[in-house]
């Protein structure tokens, strides 16, 4: 099944690249799917009108967005390669340096992210996502591998 999203936003993810594995929905966002909730968006937005985590400066910085997942227990890491009882996120950063996306790996290294309003996907590689859509990854962070809600 193909995605709701505009095609030419994301010309690396073909239709062999991604599973969709949710319906399209506004409830949550990409940055609340890899910091494991599905119950509202996460962003820093300085009306509040978002979930931020407390004590987290309310800008749109990777420094920022590095410490709200900090507050769950993830570290900066090295890459997004595979370890053993470890979960890691990509945090993906935009030509104008501004975060845009965040995914998380799955238990066998594959990716999975929710796709602006649209639907969670799994994927492969994160280099699917590239430019246009979402920049590139620019963080990894790590943390135990925990059993997840979502």
């Amino acid at each position: 099944m193909p995605g709701s999203w505009n095609p030419s936003e994301f010309p690396n993810l073909t239709d062999r690249d991604y599973a969709v594995k949710s319906s399209k929905t506004r409830r949550y966002n990409c940055i609340a799917w890899a910091a494991d909730r599905n119950d509202r968006p996460w962003w820093p937005d300085p009306m509040s009108v978002g979930y931020w985590p407390p004590g987290v400066p309310r800008e749109e910085t990777l420094f920022a967005f590095q410490m709200a997942y900090a507050t769950l227990d993830y570290v900066p890491c090295d890459d997004g390669s595979l370890e053993d009882g470890v979960e890691k996120i990509a945090i993906y950063v935009g030509n104008l340096g501004i975060p845009t996306h965040a995914a998380w790996q799955r238990p066998d290294g594959a990716w999975t992210s929710k796709m602006g309003p649209f639907e969670d996907i799994d994927h492969p590689k994160l280099d699917v996502l590239n430019e246009p859509g979402y920049g590139k990854p620019k963080a990894y962070m790590k943390r135990s591998r925990r059993a997840r809600r979502t």
